[in-house]
């Protein structure tokens, strides 16, 4: 009895960390075999311990090239689509214009539309304007489909801005470029940094749309899938544990320096 009652207590707190448990059970499954050493040429079961992947990730051939390839186009995508989805949220945020309702529809297709829909659309395109396919259609195909995220995530936090602030700045005499710089932008700051990591990670993560439109260009996921049909090196796995522990330090690192300026504002 005593232990249903905690239970009853404790509910939410086990059921989330439950939730939690299943996401980030596939990060531990491909942490552990990072340290394994396969017989075959699949690293799907577990066979001796061994850091040799670690001591040399860049061990199989084209690996790297494939991962530098797909950080850069990530890296590019993000700048891109954050510019862009920037302006065009507060675009539909601030001003009134004609086709403005239709502007906001338009925007949220790119994130309801069937990845493989957009993929033979953009190819279509590209075909028809004679553009070779490679790094750059690539790169216009992430910042498109990056960008409708971007949009959302400013959008909303604009839209939560209190504009007296904008107005107290400018009673203070600022003038429309130091009210942005140092009113707006600052309050906007979390949304964007949102829009711009979700942007990353979904740029460095897409298979189906770099996969039309890429040609001869071999990027990381792409690499791991064809990677999978003839074997898995345990260097995947090596890559895929340091990129999770990298996004967790800077989470960290964000909550961090978040709660000290907190503290500092208290």
């Amino acid at each position: 009895m005593a232990f249903v009652n905690w239970l009853k207590r404790h509910l939410v707190v086990v059921a989330g960390l439950l939730t939690l448990g299943y996401l980030l059970l596939p990060n531990v499954v491909v942490t552990v075999f990072s340290f394994n050493k396969p017989k075959g040429r699949f690293n799907y079961e577990w066979q001796q311990f061994s850091t040799d992947a670690w001591k040399d990730p860049c061990g199989v051939a084209d690996m790297c090239g494939s991962l530098s390839l797909s950080l850069q186009i990530a890296v590019w995508a993000t700048l891109g689509a954050t510019a862009l989805g920037t302006m065009i949220a507060f675009a539909l945020v601030r001003y009134r214009f004609r086709a403005r309702g239709a502007v906001n529809s338009l925007i949220f297709l790119p994130m309801a539309m069937p990845e493989v829909v957009m993929a033979a659309s953009l190819l279509t395109l590209f075909l028809n304007m004679g553009a070779q396919l490679g790094f750059w259609t690539i790169l216009i195909a992430h910042i498109m489909f990056c960008l409708s995220f971007v949009v959302t995530a400013v959008k909303a936090r604009v839209m939560s801005m209190d504009p007296r602030l904008e107005q107290a700045a400018q009673d203070l005499y600022a003038g429309p470029l130091q009210t942005f710089l140092r009113v707006t932008l600052p309050i906007a700051a979390p949304g964007i940094a949102a829009g711009a990591l979700l942007a990353f990670a979904l740029s460095f993560d897409d298979f189906i749309i770099t996969n039309f439109n890429a040609g001869s260009t071999v990027t990381f996921p792409m690499f791991v899938w064809g990677s999978a049909q003839r074997g898995t090196p345990v260097q995947i796995n090596v890559i895929g544990t340091t990129m999770f522990v990298v996004a967790v330090l800077l989470v960290l690192v964000s909550m961090a320096l978040g709660n000290r300026r907190n503290r500092q504002k208290a």
